[in-house]
């Protein structure tokens, strides 16, 4: 499942290709199909991300195809990528559809060039979720969700009061979205080994000078996952091009401490790294650079 930089990620590419301007949109797939014709035509005011949740606003538009600055959005496009969904970002003309696609989104050629071809699209694919939501329902999306650690309003205290009061593992916790939005199995495994974090230290035993510098890690890690869009977590001293080992391979791409690198040595201490499964996740860490 994509971790909430992704999601970040691609709400800022959505903005940059479609924001403020009207959209085409439909649901070769048909299963979208009513909310497509009721979004058709209409601008993407906004687009933004909280965890791992995508939200599109749509607005009416001023009859020259941008956005009204003064209308605030109507209507709302809640998605969730989930296990399988993805979504394509191409340029040009707009291609027959191939396969499922729930939803497309494109740009329609600016007149007085109807022959346009260098429009964008989006095409997504196999969503767990896709539909629109009211206003109302979008803002209880938001209040279910724990902060994110890439949103400027997030607060971080509103985790370490959730925290602070359990006995479930650290672990476990940073996972459930209701505690903390965006944080996915690789964001977990690597803040803990960089803090020296025992997973299955229950929440209410992690001081909170602790948690405030795994806030702050989160923070820049994740923005950096934006920015590049891999997942990146391991220190200058440790890449491979310092250490002279060969780069890492795997289709998650990017350099890290001990996800899925069980059984292979710590690249601090040497010790093999261990896995083991927490709430039917697996978990990996190193046992002394992060004792019990």
């Amino acid at each position: 499942m994509p971790e909430g930089h992704t999601i970040h990620r691609l709400a800022a590419d959505l903005d940059e290709r479609f924001g403020g301007r009207a959209v085409r949109a439909d649901s070769p797939q048909g299963k979208f199909a009513d909310g497509a014709a009721l979004v058709d035509g209409q601008t993407l005011a906004v687009a933004e991300a909280h965890g791992k949740h995508l939200l599109l606003g749509f607005g009416p538009t001023t009859g020259q195809g941008t956005a009204d600055p003064d209308a605030e959005p109507g209507a709302w496009m809640h998605v969730h990528l989930g296990l399988y969904g993805k979504v394509a970002l191409g340029d040009g003309p707009l291609p027959p559809p191939v396969g499922q696609i729930r939803l497309r989104l494109w740009r329609p050629p600016a007149a007085p060039d109807p022959d346009d071809g260098g429009k964008p699209y989006a095409e997504l694919r196999g969503p767990n979720t896709c539909a629109l939501v009211t206003p109302e329902e979008r803002l209880a999306i938001r209040d279910r969700l724990g902060p994110d650690p890439l949103r400027p309003d997030a607060d971080p205290e509103r985790a370490w009061r959730r925290i602070s009061a359990s006995r479930t593992p650290i672990a476990a916790l940073l996972m459930d979205q209701r505690v903390l939005a965006g944080v996915g199995n690789v964001y977990r495994a690597e803040v803990l080994f960089r803090h020296g974090v025992d997973p299955r230290l229950p929440g209410r035993d992690l001081d909170r000078a602790t948690w405030l510098a795994l806030w702050a890690d989160l923070g820049a890690l994740m923005t950096e996952g934006v920015r590049t869009g891999r997942i990146d977590t391991v220190r200058p001293e440790h890449t491979p091009e310092a250490m002279g080992r060969p780069p890492r391979v795997d289709d998650h791409g990017g350099e890290v401490y001990v996800y899925r690198r069980s059984g292979q040595p710590c690249l601090v201490c040497g010790t093999q790294v261990r896995a083991a499964t927490l709430a039917a996740r697996n978990l990996f860490w190193c046992p002394r650079c992060q004792p019990g």
